[in-house]
């Protein structure tokens, strides 16, 4: 057996979870993960698998498409009037108000029809696909384990250290992910309650040279690097704090959002987060017969929404809400049509959400196309690629140099603007005579600062909307030549995403801001 086939089949950090305290400090980390710039070396990535594979048409429905959706699922189709609309085209599950909230106030953003070609509807295989992220079944690596992998070629050997204390990623449960797959061993460490606290016992014997002494070595330093990480994770949950009084504790997504604001609160540098929310496998009884409000999707949707709503409330208050950005993801959707057992089966593409405060665009994809013809076994078709959300996820928020992400994946990847908006700042590294148009802080609550540079000429500065519609003239009047600070008072501005334009004689240049509530 080779060590890295070992090393999947038996790693600790599945079932380690915290241990006694010593009272350490957390340090920042000196060095940069993934090689990101400055602005990006605190941010946090938090990922939610909804698995079972969900139906994305009673998730995110497209009411242009309301009448043949009629057709093709009448028995468990959302009454029209009861859908909570985000645009004339979009809207959301009644039971999805916390997401409709956070949409409205600019933190929420939905990717249409993501999937992958040629769509396997096996949950395991499926699964595999999306947390690799290669469609190959001989690469077993996890797509954040591969830049993982490219930092930190000779982990696990040698960590924790000095430098890098913490895990570098925590799956929330009691299985490791397959996301953080790396070739010689897990980036993620497991944790189901980060107050729990004990200590795995390794076995003091040597490695004698032989595969037995060489196996019982390697899982020995596994067991101490949980042990150690499971300290580290401990020291930080008691560290910290949670100020949201919307979580509920009777919700388990909630109650895991809650521990992982608590670390990061407390101070821990771990650099993703994945979560897991089970029973979306809805082949029958999605809905109650006659009440398509209600049923196992409607409490699933209702569960997801108000965790996230909780989540996001929580580090606003706790002044952390441009460091954490949140993604959902499912193995699959669901078939267009529904079946005789008020279920639907196993489906393609599926509409996936983005949250927190940095989001470039609210809505990315066009809507599905539904026939009018009621099409058996039929799949809402793939129309963006779940590789290359993955891949703009690290361009934006990690700030991934684009030709290392793209030796990450197997296709030629297109990045689509997800998660940038809060990479126009002040502590970017741009030289004084490069700079057009800089908004900073970005996103912010009541005061933002236009930095720009103009000709003796007329300047006026305005906020669009996303739907295009102008929301505010921030300044008009003439300016010398030279680069200005302009303050601006932006907060009469409903919070959500806006275009700021700057039209003056010599030339036109605009860039997006995220205003805050």
């Amino acid at each position: 057996m080779k060590r890295r086939h070992f090393v999947r089949n038996v790693s600790l950090a599945g079932v380690a979870t915290p241990f006694m305290l010593n009272e350490m400090k957390l340090q920042a980390i000196d060095k940069k993960l993934f090689g990101y710039a400055k602005v990006a070396e605190d941010r946090v990535l938090v990922i939610i698998r909804l698995n079972g594979g969900n139906d994305g048409l009673n998730t995110v429905i497209p009411r242009d498409q309301y009448s043949n959706l009629s057709v093709q699922r009448s028995n468990i189709l959302i009454p029209e009037a009861q859908v909570l609309p985000l645009t004339t085209q979009v809207g959301l599950h009644p039971s999805m108000t916390g997401m409709k909230n956070l949409y409205d106030n600019g933190r929420l953003s939905i990717i249409q029809n993501v999937g992958y070609p040629e769509q396997n509807r096996s949950h395991f295989r499926s699964m595999d696909i999306w947390t690799s992220g290669m469609m190959d079944p001989a690469n077993t690596t996890g797509w954040i384990g591969r830049p993982f992998d490219n930092a930190y070629p000779n982990f696990p050997d040698a960590y924790p250290n000095l430098t890098y204390k913490d895990p570098f990623a925590i799956t929330m449960g009691y299985q490791i992910s397959a996301t953080c797959q790396g070739v010689m061993g897990n980036f993620s460490h497991s944790v189901q309650n980060p107050f729990d606290t004990f200590s795995l016992q390794a076995s003091a014997a040597l490695n004698d040279g032989t595969y037995y002494g060489s196996n019982m070595e390697f899982i020995t330093t596994m067991i101490g690097q949980a042990n150690a990480y499971g300290n580290q994770v401990n020291a930080a949950a008691n560290a910290g704090t949670t100020l949201s009084t919307m979580y509920d504790p009777n919700n388990s997504l909630a109650t895991q959002l809650k521990y992982v604001a608590q670390m990061i609160s407390g101070g821990l540098e771990t650099k993703v987060y994945v979560l897991d929310l089970g029973g979306f496998d809805t082949h029958d009884q999605q809905v109650v017969n006659g009440f398509t409000t209600t049923g196992n999707h409607a409490d699933l949707m209702k569960k997801l929404s108000d965790a996230i709503a909780a989540f996001q409330d929580d580090l606003q208050l706790l002044g952390l809400s441009s460091r954490v950005a949140g993604m959902t993801f499912s193995e699959f959707g669901r078939q267009v049509a529904s079946n005789a057992s008020f279920g639907t089966d196993h489906g393609d593409a599926a509409p996936l959400f983005l949250f927190g405060s940095c989001l470039n665009a609210q809505i990315i994809g066009p809507n599905p196309t539904i026939s009018n013809v009621l099409q058996n076994q039929a799949g809402v078709p793939m129309q963006i690629d779940f590789r290359d959300v993955y891949a703009s996820i690290l361009k934006d928020w990690f700030v991934v140099d684009p030709v290392e992400i793209q030796t990450l994946f197997e296709h030629t990847v297109t990045f689509y603007p997800v998660l940038g908006a809060c990479n126009l700042g002040i502590e970017e590294n741009v030289a004084d005579d490069e700079v057009k148009l800089l908004l900073y802080p970005n996103p912010s609550a009541n005061q933002t600062t236009v930095r720009l540079e103009t000709l003796n000429e007329w300047v006026k500065i305005e906020a669009y909307d996303m739907t295009g519609s102008r929301s505010a003239v921030l300044f008009d009047g003439n300016l010398e030549a030279g680069k200005h600070d302009i303050p601006m008072d932006i907060s009469d501005l409903n919070p959500g995403q806006y275009l700021i334009r700057v039209t003056k004689k010599s030339g036109l240049n605009e860039a997006r801001f995220t205003k805050l509530r």
